[in-house]
């Protein structure tokens, strides 16, 4: 499906600064669908004179009049002299006569968008008739907030350019709770859920008549350190913002719209919405990680001293066999303490492997050269490897550059190493090619430890395949394939 910025360009291109309005007041307009309870559809005018619809918006408040999808299709003829009147008037344009789709009726109304002085679209308020009935207390509240929305609309007072737009985690939407607002802050209506909101938060009676800012304030607890210094500001509906207010283990997300009439403030709406699970949860969350990457970090510290015990012990070693290979298993911890330093860094559970494995190959190079200049060079990227595949990779690369450093530059001055690599999602393919000895005739690729370690991390870790073979112009050249373990595979918490 198009985008709105790309159906501008196509029918009805218009300024950068019209098009970021147009994306303002569609990343915002759910509010003015829900309290309107009604179906909304921007339409553009066209360089030919038509109409195009590049967004629209259903309730969640009421029956939708769209049931299918009308971007990008062109307004119908009954509804373009409306369209056009109110283009041309800057005025909101109301039918007398509710429009018949199929077996319900729809009334429709006809607002400019404004900016700069300017009408560059018009908005189609569509309201579905077909459950009508005596409105409450709370649609009337509700419908006589949209149309003073609406109205801001027609005069370029909405959207707001610093108003939160967009989705976000815990914002409050209109079915959660509303405070409607007069110009000194004070309470017109609450609805049901916002007196729920703020009962649990500790507030007695009603609100209607209160100053909102005040009654708020008495809830809070007097040993608070910090002050949000928005929440006063959203509380008297004098700034479109959001803020969170917090007493008696309850968590309200509030936000505000202010009302404006010919840049004068006339009231506000606040939303607001009961977040402490949401709250909690996400303390939880905060504080697991924290604790995953302390233990990361412990491990690290761990696998630390046992590498220093390795050393310690190799020295007391006179067999040159037993000092090797204690060397070995020092540099295999080594590595695996390089991935939980990693982690420990880190909030998610993957490891940013390029940064990691530079390291770990310097380290590898340096420690089984013995006095050889090792060059290693990486090309491509490796990105961000799961955790669970981190360890046994680093591993696998730090045994194969190793191998290639001690037995392919045995007495020579100097030797390169380098590391390519292909990635396609999760199908990673990795080659590490030397300019070494090569391989020698009739052994193939060995049977070490090293290289049994390297095998079965690749086929059960790593869940691929490892080939060593002759590179043309001298040396040897491995290719391991690895199947990562994607998103999918990646455990979930409950």
């Amino acid at each position: 499906m198009s985008t709105l910025s790309t159906l501008v360009e196509r029918h009805g291109p218009l300024g950068a600064a019209d098009l970021e309005w147009l994306h303002l007041l569609v990343g915002d307009w759910q509010v003015v669908s829900d309290l309107a309870f009604a179906d909304l559809v921007l339409w553009l005018p066209t360089t030919d004179g038509d109409f195009v619809a590049i967004a629209q918006c259903r309730p969640s408040t009421g029956a939708t009049v769209h049931y299918d999808d009308v971007v990008g299709s062109s307004a119908p003829e009954g509804q373009r002299p409306q369209l056009q009147r109110s283009l041309d008037e800057r005025r909101q344009q109301r039918s007398r006569e509710p429009r018949w789709f199929g077996s319900y009726a729809v009334r429709e109304e006809a607002v400019p968008v404004v900016h700069d002085g300017r009408a560059i679209a018009v908005i189609a308020r569509q309201t579905n008739l077909g459950g009508a009935r005596t409105p409450s207390r709370l649609e009337l509240n509700y419908v006589e907030a949209a149309d003073e929305i609406f109205g801001m609309v027609a005069r370029g007072e909405f959207p707001a350019p610093d108003a939160p737009t967009g989705p976000r985690r815990g914002a409050p939407r209109v079915g959660d709770g509303l405070v409607r607002l007069n110009s000194e802050g004070e309470v017109l209506y609450a609805s049901p859920n916002a007196l729920s909101c703020f009962h649990r938060l500790g507030a007695l009676g009603d609100l209607v008549g209160r100053s909102l800012v005040e009654v708020t304030a008495d809830l809070l607890p007097e040993e608070r350190s910090t002050v949000d210094e928005s929440m006063p500001l959203v509380l008297m509906g004098r700034a479109p913002w959001r803020t969170d207010v917090e007493a008696r283990g309850v968590a309200l997300s509030l936000r505000a719209v202010p009302l404006l009439e010919q840049g004068h403030r006339i009231g506000a709406v606040v939303l607001c919405r009961d977040v402490s699970e949401l709250r909690r949860r996400e303390r939880e969350l905060i504080t697991k990680d924290a604790t995953i990457r302390e233990i990361h970090h412990r491990v690290k510290n761990n696998l630390q001293t046992v590498a220093a015990l390795l050393r310690l012990q190799s020295r007391r070693m006179t067999s040159p066999e037993a000092r090797d290979a204690l060397a070995e298993a020092m540099r295999r911890v080594a590595t695996i303490a390089l991935v939980h330093d990693s982690l420990s860094q880190t909030i998610d559970e993957s490891v940013p492997f390029d940064d990691l494995v530079g390291r770990s190959l310097r380290l590898a190079a340096d420690a089984a050269s013995a006095g050889a200049r090792v060059r290693t060079t990486v090309a491509g990227t490796f990105g961000s490897i799961p955790a669970e595949d981190a360890t046994a990779l680093a591993l696998v690369l730090t045994e194969l550059v190793t191998n290639a450093v001690e037995h392919g530059f045995e007495g020579r001055e100097s030797g390169a190493v380098e590391i390519v690599v292909e990635r396609t999602g999760d199908d990673l393919t990795v080659r590490v090619d030397d300019d070494g000895a090569g391989i020698p005739e009739g052994r193939g690729a060995g049977s070490g430890l090293g290289t049994q370690i390297v095998q079965t991390l690749v086929s059960n870790e790593l869940r691929g395949t490892i080939e060593w073979g002759q590179r043309p112009e001298g040396g040897t050249s491995v290719r391991v394939t690895a199947t990562l373990r994607g998103s999918r595979d990646l455990p979930t918490s409950g």
